[in-house]
């Protein structure tokens, strides 16, 4: 295995822990057991990837095969059960490390993408994908509107860290390099979106209005 498929197996498996603390967190905030807490987090940190592995001919998804990532969801069960006052101390759990782990699955999904072979719009796609399929199901599942589907600076960051990937597959650059800038960009991006407030436009039916 090289260097490069070491750093990005470590970086797809940072986002796993922290999806899955974050879908953790959320579960625990939402009263479910202890099965609750921990089919959850697997759902949030495996759920995006799984889908991008179906999508690209990855079979069967790693997240189902590789007993690592089944580690990293058991141990962010433990951590948010265990050690929930800790993870409390941030202001805003659940957003900071789904933060962190949409911007390590968006890089991490674009470039498991090319390397399967696939063009740059289906890198990007999936990229997105990978990076708010968990979210998706996390919210689906406890009956909240998923977060794609609000006006935040959410998807659309993922897109940019996946753009980043791309371009700098593109223009050849280090692999390593790309990475950091595509993670760093996209969770600043989301974060900076978060504490603004920074909202994509809207529309609104002025007829809607009229009726309510």
């Amino acid at each position: 295995m090289t260097s490069a498929s070491n750093i990005y197996t470590f970086l797809d498996l940072v986002g796993t822990f922290v999806f899955a603390l974050s879908g953790a967190v959320a579960a625990r905030q939402k009263g479910l057991d202890v099965f609750g807490i921990f089919s959850l987090a697997f759902t949030v940190a495996c759920g995006g990837g799984i889908i991008r592995d179906l999508c690209i001919g990855a079979v069967p998804p790693v997240g189902l095969t590789d007993g690592l990532y089944l580690v990293m969801v058991l141990a962010a069960t433990l951590i948010c059960i265990g050690g929930y006052g800790l993870v409390k101390l941030l202001k805003h759990p659940v957003m900071v490390f789904d933060a962190l782990g949409l911007s390590v699955f968006a890089a991490t999904g674009a470039r498991k993408s090319i390397v399967f072979g696939h063009d740059y719009e289906v890198a990007i796609l999936l990229g997105i994908v990978t990076a708010v399929g968990g979210g998706v199901i996390r919210d689906v599942l406890l009956d909240r509107v998923p977060v794609i589907l609000k006006k935040e600076i959410y998807a659309s960051a993922a897109m940019v860290g996946a753009a980043i990937v791309v371009a700098g597959d593109y223009l050849h650059f280090s692999r390593e390099i790309v990475s950091a800038t595509a993670i760093v960009v996209c969770f600043g991006l989301r974060f900076l979106g978060m504490h603004f407030h920074w909202n994509l436009p809207s529309f609104r039916d002025s007829d809607v209005k009229k009726d309510e």
